[in-house]
């Protein structure tokens, strides 16, 4: 009796609370924002399980502080709860598949993915700048969003609402601002401003990505509104930036014509090493040497070594695995890697944690974009020519790249991304390793380069990943 007492005077209570004007906790001047929900709804958040609760105080890349951008204090709004109640009930197939779409890994995995199917088209030095971009827009607005969440703690809507039955398991953290509303709001910012004719399609897909919180039960209206705002006004930071990086400048030099420079017409982004970087000072700081020198004996021996190397056609490659392995690196080679993190960032279940997934997703793709511009400034400074441009007798696996050939282009994305991994993952740094050891040495399976390319390239992207490592040692996510 006295269970079903209470239950009629909290039905009184509620409907008595949907007919009062909507006060905000902003509003609350005497109340602490911790107090605020517990004064508004008899609620609060749980304070025992808390996800990176100082993640609001770890170091940003583009924000001067995780409050540069204001977030307003979240509503006291029970007509959120009558939303989340109308949802409950409509999950139908679709819907539930939309939730578990997005709920799969945390909120940047599936923008990573959306990102590499949009860009699929484009070069590697772009798709490494946009990946850069978008990656350090989702982490800084994840920081900027887990301040808010810690100073006004709002409780997750099962919270205050226990009878509400949630599709996915509720996050261990505040429900304000929307986490996923957040990596949304910035990853689709920076792709519609990279693919502008793609506009519709991502703001329709930062939506979708919004709302199937509301759907699953574990956020407010209210929450998914703020994340896709504080999204959106990071993104818009980085895109400043990305408008004065260089990238748009216009190639008018001219091509060396030695006999030992590089062969060909319209070479791919000539300038790309002179792009604005993050953890190096510009793309020629860690410039290395010269090639070896055309026709001097170790140049020789290396043009041997690629020349003598065996190469079934591709009718007999099944079962060759030098060659397999060789067609496989020469696939997308930024995204074979970011499915690695991918992999990693799901067994080591850091979807829970979205400030440290988004941080992943940063170091690494920083680490691989600093890196491009490190060998194109190389590149374009020495114009080597391709082993099968000086003897055409050498038989390519595959077309060669329209760009010099010392350093490796491929072998500087496994060299700063294994750095990376192997801190973020130590105990598979040997699979990290020798998946990198494997993918450089396939250039020269393939034809494609010297030993000294794939030597220049390794010693050039490693130390990008070390001071990449240096910032994140320093960022104080320990």
């Amino acid at each position: 009796m006295a269970h079903k007492l209470a239950a009629v005077i909290l039905a009184a209570i509620a409907l008595i609370a949907m007919s009062v004007p909507r006060e905000t906790y902003a509003q609350k001047e005497t109340v602490s924002a911790a107090e605020a929900p517990r004064r508004a709804g008899a609620c609060r958040f749980s304070s025992f399980t808390q996800i990176e609760p100082d993640a609001g105080s770890w170091k940003t890349w583009v924000l001067e502080s995780p409050r540069q951008i204001p977030l307003s204090a979240p509503p006291y709004a029970p007509e959120e709860i009558a939303e989340l109640r109308q949802f409950e009930v409509q999950r139908d197939a679709a819907i539930l598949d939309q939730i578990s779409y997005w709920d799969t890994g945390g909120p940047a995995y599936r923008w990573n993915e959306i990102a590499f199917n949009q860009l699929a088209s484009a070069n590697n030095n772009r798709i490494a700048r946009a990946m850069a971009l978008i990656n350090v827009a989702i982490y800084d607005a994840m920081i900027a969003a887990w301040d808010a969440k810690y100073l006004h703690q709002r409780p997750r809507p099962i919270e205050c609402v226990p009878s509400l039955k949630p599709a996915v398991m509720t996050p261990q953290s505040p429900s304000y601002p929307s986490e996923h509303a957040v990596a949304a709001g910035a990853a689709s910012a920076i792709l519609a401003y990279l693919l502008p004719n793609n506009a519709k399609f991502l703001n329709d897909q930062a939506e979708a990505a919004a709302l199937s919180r509301i759907y699953a039960g574990v956020n407010y209206r209210s929450d998914i509104t703020a994340g896709l705002e504080l999204g959106r006004a990071v993104a818009a930071l980085l895109i400043a930036r990305a408008r004065t990086d260089g990238s748009d400048a216009v190639f008018s030099g001219t091509i060396p014509t030695g006999p030992c420079n590089w062969k060909g017409t319209n070479p791919v982004e000539p300038l790309g090493g002179t792009w604005r970087t993050w953890v190096l000072t510009s793309g020629s700081e860690l410039r290395p040497g010269p090639p070896p020198a055309c026709g001097s004996e170790q140049f020789l021996k290396e043009l041997a070594e690629v020349r003598d190397f065996p190469r079934p056609i591709p009718t007999t490659a099944a079962s060759f695995p030098q060659t397999r392995a060789a067609y496989f690196w020469q696939g997308p080679t930024i995204k074979l890697w970011d499915d690695i993190l991918g992999t990693k960032l799901l067994q080591y279940e850091l979807g829970s944690n979205p400030p440290r997934e988004a941080r992943a997703y940063a170091l690494f793709h920083i680490a691989g974009y600093d890196s491009s511009v490190a060998a194109w400034d190389a590149k374009y400074t020495y114009w080597h020519i391709r082993p099968s441009q000086f003897d055409p007798s050498i038989r390519t696996l595959f077309a060669v790249p329209n760009h010099p050939s010392y350093p490796s282009a491929h072998a500087i994305y496994d060299g700063s991304y294994v750095e990376v991994l192997s801190y973020l993952f130590p105990r598979d740094e040997a699979f990290f390793r020798a998946q990198a050891q494997e993918a450089a040495q396939s250039r020269i399976w393939a034809g494609i380069h010297y030993k000294s390319d794939i030597e220049g390239s390794t010693a050039l992207s490693r130390e990008v990943g070390r001071r990449v490592i240096a910032w994140a040692r320093s960022d104080g996510s320990k």
